[in-house]
Parts: structure tokens; sequence; C-alpha cells
């Protein structure tokens, strides 16, 4: 019996982990694959631990483990994972310094498309690279290098001397309800939701893969086009375990597209209802659906469905169409709308930053932000992942090379009319013009679980804003701070 000690990279950005800490539900997976085939597993969560790389060295020198694993991870969907690569490849460094005998495995979207770049770097010291799905890969892999037949792998990327060898592709896992995530290694006091009511976090699958065309998105490519769903009724199941054993009190679904499939999607809602877990949950999904299910929006909510994002990226025609989103602005309204009548908080994203980028161009954006009106925006600056369509598009135009700032608030990309500095300072009046007018519209209203909720999220965003967002030089009153919200 092998062990093997699974780490997330020490990785922070303003974004998502401001309001809350989700347990790597990835990782948990793979350790439980791991425990399957009969090896020890340890899930070392050093991003939410926030700990040193010192203290990963400390982790793997107690732990003593045959194997060092990590991933491009953040707590997402997996497919802007990218800033997290250095200090991923900076923890299998430090394995192979505590010793040299450590076999290091790196996996997620940006090594299964990069793995050329990965490999060729001398400086790295990755053993192997776990293209696509892990799980079946990390299995037969664990085998095979005791055996010397790790070559003979399916999905694994290794070199032969000076050369790069990919073998072929692993094979989808055709049942996903086979999986099993190793939850009793997660250390359950780290993931908290941080916006009121706060509560205890999961992240819970019930779905891998997407087919949509997204350009700036690795899931269509990742998952090869496919898309699988798991049996509602494992997935409730699930969660009355978490529930019981963890005293859960949000879920989010990291799914990239858990709605795809009405009638599913509608049991999985009836069984939560009729369950009546009392817990709330944050899902992501596509407008179209939203719209599709306007007629069941009350279904959403009564299922303790509270929060739900949507990608809006712009009000541009042509914008949107060169992202190939196959929506409309008019569709974001609609949907958006729909969900504010059903008493379901809404957060979209609207990207700047683009090539074309301009100062009108912003103001539209900030415009068209005011008008859908959700409850929450946020506006990401446009990164080309390199293994995205988009990345081809704007390659000329981009200026970053380091991917530790490939986190959706550095400007990347240098536009024909803007410097990248001005970027910086529209994204903080992008906010800025934002909250002005959204934050009295939520003291405005009474008292009650959505003002709590919204004023409580507000907080968090504001927290810690200076050191991202250059307001200096957004033209906008400096008054409206954290200090904003003390007497709320």
């Amino acid at each position: 019996m092998s062990k093997i000690l699974f780490v997330t990279a020490p990785y922070h950005c303003w974004g998502v982990q401001v309001v809350g800490t989700w347990p790597p539900l990835h990782l948990a997976y793979l350790a439980g694959a791991a425990l399957e085939t009969g090896h020890e597993a340890r899930i070392f969560d050093a991003m939410n631990k926030g700990v040193t790389f010192e203290e990963i060295r400390q982790e793997i020198e107690a732990f003593k483990p045959d194997y060092v694993m990590t991933l491009d991870y953040l707590p997402v969907t997996g497919a802007i994972s990218t800033a997290t690569v250095p200090d991923a490849l900076k923890i299998l460094d430090v394995a192979k310094e505590v010793s040299p005998d450590i076999v290091t495995l790196l996996g997620g979207p940006h090594p299964t498309f990069m793995y050329n770049e990965i490999m060729e770097d001398v400086s790295n010291h990755v053993d192997f690279v776990i293209t696509g799905e892990p799980e079946q890969t990390l299995k037969q892999l664990l085998a095979a290098i005791p055996e010397g037949t790790a070559k003979g792998v399916k999905g694994i990327v290794y070199k032969e001397g000076e050369q790069v060898v990919a073998n072929e592709k692993q094979p989808h896992i055709v049942e996903l309800d086979s999986l099993s995530p190793a939850w009793h290694l997660l250390d359950w006091n780290d993931y908290k939701y941080r916006v009121e009511p706060h509560g205890r976090m999961a992240s819970i699958l019930t779905s891998r893969g997407c087919d949509m065309e997204c350009a700036f998105c690795s899931q269509r490519m990742f998952w090869r086009e496919d898309w699988r769903c798991r049996k509602p009724e494992k997935v409730i199941d699930e969660m009355a375990h978490l529930i019981d054993t963890y005293d859960i009190n949000y879920f989010t679904l990291i799914d990239a597209y858990p709605t795809k499939i009405r009638d599913r999607w509608e049991l999985f809602l009836d069984l939560l209802i009729e369950r009546n877990f009392g817990v709330r949950l944050l899902i992501e999904t596509r407008v179209e659906d939203i719209i599709r299910d306007a007629d069941i929006l009350h279904k959403y909510r009564d299922a303790g469905i509270i929060h739900i994002y949507i990608g809006a990226e712009s009000a541009d025609k042509d914008t949107l169409n060169s992202l190939n989103k196959g929506t409309s602005f008019e569709q974001n309204k609609q949907a958006l709308d729909l969900c504010r009548e059903a008493g379901i908080i809404t957060e979209a994203s609207f990207m700047i930053g683009f090539p074309n980028e301009t100062w009108e161009s912003i103001e539209n954006t900030i415009e068209s932000a005011k008008y859908l009106n959700p409850d929450i925006a946020v506006f990401p600056v446009v990164t080309p992942m390199p293994f995205t369509p988009l990345f081809k598009d704007m390659k000329d135009r981009i200026r970053v090379w380091d991917y530790s700032k490939y986190n959706l608030v550095t400007p990347i990309v240098e536009p024909n009319e803007m410097t990248m500095d001005e970027i910086t300072q529209a994204l903080g009046t992008c906010y800025m013009k934002f909250y002005s007018e959204k934050v009295p519209e939520i003291v405005a209203l009474e008292d009650g679980f959505k003002r709590r909720y919204m004023m409580s999220a507000f907080r968090l965003m504001m927290k810690d804003h200076g050191k991202h967002f250059d307001f200096a030089g957004s033209h906008m009153p400096m008054h409206f701070t954290t200090d904003t919200f003390k007497s709320y």
C-alpha cells in the first residue's frame, strides 16, 4: 500500500474566495479513487487553510508520501483555474526537494492542454500529467508504477528522455454515481459561507461536462463535448449524508451546466422539496434554462435555491457573438427579471477589457448592468486562457504571460485605444458606479432575508477592495468604501 498526498495550491485572489471557502471537491473525488484501490490518502487544503509553502513542506515531511498530486484548482467549475498553475508547480518542486523519490502528479484543465509547455520546462518537477477526467487514470497509474508499466496508462503525459510523450485519452467514466468522494478526509471546519446567515459550505456535482461553445471557457474542450449526469436520487442521498454527518448549511452546485435536461432537473427540485432539508443552494446556469423554467421557478425557490449566477458578459451583440455565448441581451434581461419575480437573488457578470474597449464602451457596460439590474454584478477582466479560442483571437494584444495574474481581476490584454492601467481604473469605475445605485436600493428594502444577505455580501465584496482596484483613477467619490456599510 502506497501513500498519496493531495495538496491545493496556496493561491488567493479577490473574487469568489472573498465570500466563502469551498471544499476541494476535485481532490475529494481523487482521494476516494485512491482509497478504493487500497492506498492511503490525505488531503491538505493549503488554499483554504491559508498556509505557506514551508507548511506544505512540513506536511510532506510528516506524512512521507510516495506520491504528491495537485491540480490547477479554484473553487469554481474548473474553467478558469490557470492562475493557480505556478503555485501548483511549486508544490511539486517542494515535494522533490523533500525526497526525489516522491512521484509528482499534476492534473486539471490547464495541464490537460498545456502539457508540452509544462513538461518542456526543465525547472518543473512533474513526473506525470494526468489529462482530462482524472479518477480512472489515477487508479491505473497507481497500480502501474510499482509494476514498471506506467507508460502504458491512457490519459497521461510523461517525458522519455527529452521527448514529451502524450498517451491516448482515457475513456470517460460512464456511471458518475460509481465515484465516491472521500468526504471524511476534508477538514470541515475550513469551509464556510461568509454571507449572512453564515454556515458550513459543501460543494457537490450533479453532472460533468458542457456542450456549449463559449470562446473563453475550457469546459467543452476539457470534457470533449460530453455531458453526463448523476441520478437525482443519488445526489439527494449524498446531500443527506453531508448534512447529517458534517452539519452542512449551504451547497454549491459546481456543475458547469446542471439544468441541461429539464425533466431530470425538475425531479431533483421535487426531491429537494420533498426532503425539506432546510439548507440553501447556490447554482450557476444558463439564461435559456431559466426562461424555459419560468413555470417552475417557484420550485427553485422552494427547493432552497437562493442565489443564481449567470454570465451576461456583454450588451454588445458583436461581442456576445465573438464569445459564442449563444444568448442575447434580451434573454439576459428576461431571465434576471424572472428570477427577481421568483424571489431568487441574482448575480451576473459583465466582462471588460476587450481589445476594442474604450471609455465609451466601459460606460455602456455600466449602463447595461444597471438596466439588467442583477442583485450582484461582477466585472471580470477578459482573460484569454492559453487553451481557449479567445486566446487565438487576442494573442497579439496579450501583454502579461505570468499565469498567476490570470485571475479575472488583473488586465492581461492591452486594448487598442486604452492602456492597461486604464482598464484597472475602469474596473474600479464599474464597481463604484453600479453599487453606488444598488446599495441604496437594497438599503431601502424592508428588513428581511434578502436585505441582510445582500448587505452582508456587499460588505465582503468591498473588504480589501483598495488592494485590488484603482479607485483613485475612477473619478468616483472615495467615501464609498466599507465605511458606507457601518450604519447598516
